[in-house]
């Protein structure tokens, strides 16, 4: 099987904390080829979606040793025509160009894509709650997103609470994450014009805060629909944010029951949308955000549990690709028996 992942850069990637590097380690110990793709690397040739690969050099010995995989990893470029991947990881984190997925639409026919090509075109964004339909916001905290300063300013004047999060509609990792206090309302338009700009372009997202976000929040995998596993993020002192990027700390976590009757709730939602690898964060029961792009958290919840997530993961790919053969051969032997009834 001939893997491909698209990601941000090799040499940004951090080996101990990689969930992807954790990924592609256990493809190349099962003997499969993996292959690594920059987003700009992508071309048409002759009508055709290739793209300048970074091929893994097979290894004489594999290391055990996280690090020292990465390190002793050497590549073989060259252009290749998508389709003849069997599969295609998304681990690049947002915002993604529009493009790369109009050059993938070429090939989900043909090649697994993990996550759907029109899934990620649905959920990359945090406004990919709203679907979920909780008018009564059992699992979703109240939230407003708008590109009007004059609108956020009356959700501030009119909520009853003292306290809410504002940050903005693009961002990944906890960048732009603030808490809004209207006791220092002065202050408030200032940080919207830093926000929103006079383009109309530009939104944020202004959310109730959710009772225990000093806490930090929970970090949730799931896969095929399921929760495999979940740690809590802990934020840094004096540190709104939770993200692993931000300074937050990672800590062992048991879903509670209510929790996990949240994730199944959404969990047939994900499926049906093709989103099959997922990070949702949550507070309590509520689910602040859904990450379909790059979920992160493997390789804590790993350490912390003993558990071997990235196995898990390589287990459903090669299970996705196997159904897909599958499908193809079926629809081959159909077509063979109506052009022999036809004859």
């Amino acid at each position: 099987m001939h893997i491909g992942f698209i990601i941000e850069h090799w040499n940004n990637i951090e080996p101990i904390k990689s969930s992807t590097l954790a990924i592609i380690k256990e493809c190349i110990t099962r003997k499969h080829k993996v292959s690594i793709l920059y987003t700009n690397n992508l071309t048409v040739r002759n009508n055709i979606v290739h793209g300048f690969i970074l091929t893994i050099k097979d290894m004489d010995k594999i290391p055990e040793n996280i690090t020292s995989f990465y390190k002793k990893v050497e590549f073989e470029k060259k252009l290749i025509a998508l389709h003849a991947f069997d599969c295609i990881m998304l681990r690049k984190d947002p915002p993604i160009n529009p493009l790369v997925l109009n050059f993938l639409d070429a090939i989900k026919d043909e090649t697994v894509i993990i996550n759907d090509v029109d899934g990620i075109r649905k959920a990359n964004n945090k406004l990919y709650t709203t679907t979920f339909h909780d008018p009564n916001n059992d699992f979703l905290p109240v939230t407003h997103v708008s590109g009007s300063k004059k609108y956020i300013n009356k959700i501030i004047d009119e909520s009853p609470n003292e306290k809410m999060i504002l940050k903005p509609l693009d961002g990944s990792g906890g960048r732009g994450v603030i808490v809004l206090e209207k006791n220092a309302k002065s202050n408030i338009n200032s940080l919207l014009d830093f926000y929103i700009d006079d383009s109309g372009d530009k939104y944020v997202i202004l959310q109730e805060y959710v009772n225990g976000a000093e806490d930090g929040d929970v970090r949730v995998l799931m896969l095929n629909g399921k929760y495999i596993g979940a740690y809590h993020r802990k934020p840094a002192a004096g540190e709104i944010r939770a993200n692993i990027q931000a300074g937050g700390t990672a800590h062992k976590y048991t879903l509670t029951e209510s929790q996990k009757r949240v994730c199944r709730k959404i969990g047939t939602k994900l499926l049906a949308d093709g989103l099959f690898f997922v990070g949702l964060d949550m507070i309590g029961d509520k689910i602040l955000e859904v990450n379909v792009l790059n979920p992160g958290g493997i390789t804590n919840i790993n350490r912390l549990n003993k558990l071997k997530l990235h196995q898990n993961v390589v287990d459903f790919l090669e299970e996705k690709v196997d159904e897909k053969v599958e499908r193809r051969a079926e629809l081959e032997y159909l077509l063979k028996r109506l052009n022999e009834l036809r004859e």
